[in-house]
């Protein structure tokens, strides 16, 4: 006999079986009447998995949405799409100027529903009378960003799910016209998630009108390779790379930019060349993982690299490595934090020729005295924004080192790229989650193909010159000082228990962390220095260590950012020191956080 259901049981089949009756999906529909016939049987584990799925909504904010592909409310899948689509839709018609047709460009890479997520956008769009213009083919998200400007559009639309594991898809939200093609903010989000809901309470899917859309030409992505190329000056001496994608989109524009700016085309990875939603040869989709470089690793040991450069599946992000024969790879995986202080320094030293490099920087201690607000403001036409170095508050302060060196100004602001794009006369920012924007005037988001351009010319330059991208790492630290940095990352199955450590943090705020005294912690959660309320932590240390404490945006995980630096003594004393005071800090915090 069937055990006896919960008394909400009939609740939650009746609120999935309305949903199925929505469902164009066959693949969803078998797993929904499974549960649904399991449920009704009083199989527990199956009125679990129906709460899990519907008690709840993925919400929209201003990552867009994320999350698992299956059937149900808190799931990615064709129903939920198709209501965003339509409310965003709503949302535009509705903040559209009288008598403009507002415009909406999507993009799409290559998991698993990306096509049909962007295709589902697409006809919906041109229902509502939006006019809907779809990328040709399956394209990097940096193209999209671009495509958002080049077109004009009032809106543009990613699918995509970046790095996140091989089930998982996305929906991510540009604004054009004077936003730039930036990634939406508050109070964009709220007013779009408010449409979005308005839908699913009023509408079935079904019936949501539908009509033809464009497709864009290829037109828009050559103007996108040739701006990226534009970056590079013609290369003073090749380098020997190595490239993988990660089973992603990056690898054949990320070929015509090389090409067009004139480099030799790298070695591939060609197990991860294609793009490949099983994601066949990484276990997690993400180059900061471990494991993910191993077969990067590999090809470079064989053909004796000078560099391996890495795009994330999605290719908005890049990861570096060099030659290392400490390391048992014998390649050392950069730091977002290294890359993002390397290419910062090469903007600075663009945006500021006569600056003298040998000149003694000022002792700043990585803190310039410079308006941190980080608000992302629009400078006046009166007052024009200063050339702007702009980094998240949980990246490096070595980017602050070089804007204080260069007379520049120095913006950091909360965690995302829709923040980081905002600083005002931005010429470079960066997320220290290998996420780096080089290209500002074209692309408004970070972009792991023209960081990749920016690398190669500068990794170029430098071989030019006899030096290697090692050397540049310590030239840096003999400027700057040596700034060391790690991550430490919990993710957890219950999230609850991220906001337990957070509240435990401020009810009884630590003194020391592991044998370094607290001066004092600074809290954003009310909003800290023009910053918008945030659920973050900062602990800055007598020594001038920095601690950051955050929950993900993205992903159940807690995550804390240590921060060292040292300008004392020569670079291997320098970096000695650092690196001792960031292993106390992990000892430390890991007790802390336990």
């Amino acid at each position: 006999m069937a055990a006896e259901a919960p008394a909400s049981t009939p609740a939650i089949i009746e609120t999935a079986r309305a949903w199925l009756a929505q469902d164009p999906d066959p693949e969803t529909q078998v797993q929904l009447r499974t549960l649904i016939n399991g449920a009704s049987d009083g199989d527990a584990a199956a009125i679990a998995d129906l709460h899990s799925r519907f008690d709840t909504r993925l919400d929209f904010g201003t990552a867009g949405l994320r999350g698992g592909i299956a059937a149900g409310s808190n799931r990615m899948n064709r129903v939920l799409v198709s209501q965003a689509a339509a409310g965003l839709a709503s949302y535009l018609l509705r903040h559209a100027l009288p008598g403009v047709t507002p415009s909406i460009v999507i993009g799409y890479d290559g998991r698993k529903n990306s096509h049909v997520f962007a295709t589902d956008t697409a006809a919906l769009m041109a229902g509502a009378g939006v006019r809907a213009i779809l990328l040709p083919r399956l394209l990097p998200t940096p193209v999209l960003a671009f495509a958002v400007r080049h077109l004009n559009a009032s809106c543009g639309v990613m699918v995509t799910a970046s790095h996140n594991p091989p089930n998982d898809n996305g929906y991510k939200v540009y604004l054009g016209d004077e936003f730039q093609g930036a990634q939406i903010v508050a109070p964009a989000d709220s007013l779009i998630a408010t449409e979005i809901l308005r839908v699913a309470a009023d509408e079935l899917v079904p019936n949501l009108p539908r009509a033809g859309y464009e497709t864009a030409d290829e037109e828009v992505v050559q103007a996108y390779i040739a701006a990226t190329a534009g970056l590079a000056h013609p290369p003073r001496a090749q380098v020997n790379a190595v490239y993988t994608a990660l089973h992603g989109v990056g690898w054949d524009t990320t070929r015509r930019v090389l090409v067009e700016a004139g480099f030799d085309l790298p070695t591939l990875v060609d197990a991860q060349i294609a793009p490949d939603a099983a994601f066949p040869t990484v276990s997690f989709p993400n180059p900061e993982e471990p494991g993910a470089m191993d077969l990067a690793y590999e090809t470079a040991r064989e053909v004796g690299a000078e560099l391996i450069i890495a795009n994330d599946p999605d290719a908005d992000r890049l990861a570096v490595a060099i030659p290392d024969a400490d390391s048992d790879a014998g390649y050392r995986r950069l730091s977002g934090n290294e890359v993002g202080a390397i290419l910062g320094w090469r903007a600075a030293a663009l945006a500021a020729p006569n600056y003298d490099p040998e000149a003694d920087a000022p002792e700043t201690g990585g803190v310039p005295a410079t308006d941190v607000s980080g608000t992302g403001a629009e400078a006046s036409a009166e007052t024009p924004a200063r050339p702007t170095l702009a980094c998240s508050i949980v990246s490096s302060p070595a980017l602050a080192a070089v804007a204080a060196a260069y007379g520049l100004d120095f913006t950091e602001t909360l965690t995302g790229f829709k923040w980081v794009s905002r600083a005002p006369g931005l010429i470079f920012g960066f997320e220290e989650a290998l996420g780096y924007l080089v290209n500002p005037e074209s692309v408004r988001d970070k972009d792991g193909i023209s960081a990749a351009v920016a690398l190669l010319s500068l990794v170029g330059d430098l071989k030019a010159d006899g030096l290697t991208l090692a050397d540049y790492l310590d030239r840096f630290s003999a400027k700057f000082g040596h700034f060391s940095s790690s991550q430490i990352s919990v993710r957890v199955t219950d999230v609850s228990d991220i906001a337990r450590v957070m509240t435990r943090l401020r009810e009884t705020p630590p003194e020391l962390i592991g044998r370094i005294r607290v001066d004092h912690i600074d809290d954003f959660r009310w909003g800290l220095n023009g910053l918008a309320p945030s659920d973050v932590l900062r602990i800055v240390l007598t020594d001038g260590s920095r601690v950051m404490v955050r929950p993900s945006g993205t992903e159940p995980k807690l995550k804390v950012y240590l921060d060292t630096h040292s300008n004392s003594g020569t670079i291997d004393e320098r970096r000695a020191a650092a690196d001792a005071s960031l292993a106390e800090l992990d000892r430390g915090m890991r007790a802390l956080i336990a």
